[in-house]
């Protein structure tokens, strides 16, 4: 017993075997002593007048991991509001809880793909699995199918993403507990009278499915120009942090929903589960067995949430610009431009930012705006930021994990002497690498998984597959450069071939709720048209925040 120091020595669970004559020896290179022997008799009597209760065992995570989807903007069904608040709320909670959390908005089928993958690959024994979805869905025959933002007017299975193949996926990686929280309608997909079956799933005891409604039932939005929550999130965010039971957390949670006039009848939260043990979501993260594992799944999270450092330029005319950057989710960034210095002799400076690098998205008529709301960041305010004196001209780019090379843009230093009248402009090309998501490269195929057989032949090569692309970007960093998005500004710190459909329009009914928080009798609901449905007496409109 090396380094031991203390007087007493506890022997638990004991058995015969034990018995014996006891006596400590201490010893170093120069000196030994000994301790007085004591006898110990252990017999059949020995435990008469002794009562023996097993020790409570504390559920705990080896590692806690979320991987939060929100697809807003359909390219060929009804765009929805409520996705991108409601993957903000949920990944501020979960962070809280110290969830390792990936937030993805308007994934196509290939980026939902891969980001599932990569999701696997932060999985390991005894890890806590969240999956997240807000969006357009369907499910047949006990199916559900996440429909990503570039799926056809007439979408099947093939076009979606399978969640049970997901849960499948996971329990290969032996994880402590699998939470799928599925934002999304329910209702019944008439192009799709295909029913997949899935491998057979391991008798795990660990799964929690957490609808947002029920069977053949839609989910819904609040109908309101500003950002506001889905009616699901604005529920399950009031009890997201009590230390309960999952299953316990969202048995309040269907609660609450059923105490709401605006949802009873329209929306009920449905939870199937087959947990046996006390696991919530708020248990502590245990030391792994495996630190060197650990250490892997901890840099290959970070490469996801890498910020460019915050760099400063210095142009001929002798102005200094600052840039920064901020996250707002792992496939969202901010850029803000200010100006540090300035001579004398010029009156007026701005610098702007144009000429991006294609792939991500930049809407030039909100970009170099004087507030994060023009830049459109609805979600990030000016309090993320140290106070600041100059004012600065934000951009934001979103869509980063389409990025195929490093993010390049150039700065636009606009500036007036005093005795002239004429605007000089001076130029520099500014390349800032692959911030965030975009350095996984999702938009990349990975190795299909179409059969379990074909997975467990497959498992090794997609391992050493998917960590390529990871351990090529380890170079580039090293742990004082690493930064994760959750620090807010760094300044201071395609779809398979669409074989041929039927004429009939599939549009699952996700249906937008009224503004139920603030009406004390329920408003009218408008009802979408849909092939699949009839008009009801009431509105609706579909719920459009699930992943």
């Amino acid at each position: 017993m090396p380094n031991c120091t203390r007087s007493i020595l506890k022997i638990p669970c004991i058995t015969t075997a034990d018995r014996g004559t006891y006596y400590c020896k201490v010893y170093n290179l120069y000196h030994e002593a000994w301790s007085d022997q004591v006898q110990v008799n252990i017999g059949p009597g020995s435990f008469s007048d002794a009562s023996w209760e097993a020790p409570k065992q504390k559920c705990g995570a080896t590692d806690k991991v979320a991987l939060l989807i929100g697809n807003m903007n359909y390219l060929h069904h009804r765009q929805l509001r409520a996705p991108m608040a409601d993957v903000h709320e949920l990944t501020n909670l979960l962070r809280q809880l110290d969830f390792k959390v990936v937030s993805l908005l308007d994934l196509n089928w290939q980026e939902m793909h891969s980001a599932v993958t990569e999701f696997l690959l932060l999985l390991d024994r005894g890890v806590y699995g969240l999956l997240y979805f807000a969006g357009h869905g369907y499910e047949n025959y006990g199916n559900s199918f996440m429909v990503p933002i570039d799926a056809p007017a007439s979408y099947t299975f093939k076009h979606c993403l399978w969640v049970q193949d997901v849960l499948q996926r996971m329990q290969e990686r032996q994880t402590g507990l699998n939470v799928f929280l599925l934002d999304m309608c329910r209702k019944r997909n008439p192009n799709d009278e295909s029913i997949p079956q899935p491998g057979p799933l391991r008798v795990t005891a660990n799964i929690v499915f957490g609808y947002a409604t029920c069977v053949d039932a839609e989910a819904f939005e609040v109908n309101k120009d500003d950002l506001s929550n889905g009616i699901f999130m604005s529920f399950l965010k009031k009890r997201l942090m009590e230390p309960e039971k999952v299953t316990v957390i969202l048995d309040k949670v269907a609660e609450d929903m059923g105490r709401c006039e605006i949802t009873r009848g329209r929306q009920a939260l449905e939870l199937r589960s087959n947990l046996s043990e006390r696991r919530a979501l708020t248990d502590s993260i245990q030391a792994p067995a495996c630190q060197v594992t650990a250490s892997t799944r901890n840099l290959q999270w970070a490469i996801a949430h890498v910020l460019p450092e915050s760099c400063c330029l210095q142009f001929e005319c002798g102005v200094k610009v600052q840039l920064g950057f901020a996250a707002e989710f792992s496939n969202i960034m901010i850029i803000y431009s200010r100006i540090l210095e300035t001579p004398k002799d010029i009156v007026s400076c701005s610098a702007q930012l144009s000429d991006f690098t294609e792939g991500p998205e930049v809407d030039l008529k909100h970009s170099n705006q004087e507030s994060l709301l023009e830049a459109g960041s609805l979600l990030l305010s000016m309090d993320d930021l140290l106070p600041l004196e100059q004012p600065q001209l934000f951009t934001r780019i979103s869509a980063l994990q389409r990025l195929k090379k490093e993010l390049s843009f150039t700065v636009c230093l606009h500036y007036k002497y005093t005795n002239l009248d004429e605007e000089v402009l001076e130029e520099q090309r500014v390349s800032v690498g692959k911030p965030l998501v975009s350095k996984l490269n999702l938009h990349e195929p990975r190795l299909s998984h179409t059969s379990s057989s074909d997975r467990q032949n497959s498992s090794i090569m997609e391992s050493s597959s998917f960590s390529e692309s990871f351990r090529a970007n380890l170079p580039d960093l090293n742990p004082s450069s690493i930064r994760s998005a959750s620090t807010s500004w760094s300044c201071y710190q395609g779809p398979m071939e669409s074989p041929t459909f039927s004429s009939l329009k599939n549009e699952p009914e996700e249906t937008i709720c009224p503004e139920y928080f603030e009406s004390e009798e329920p408003p009218a609901i408008k009802s979408l048209p849909s092939a699949s449905s009839q008009e009801l007496p009431f509105k609706f409109s579909n719920l459009p925040n699930s992943i």
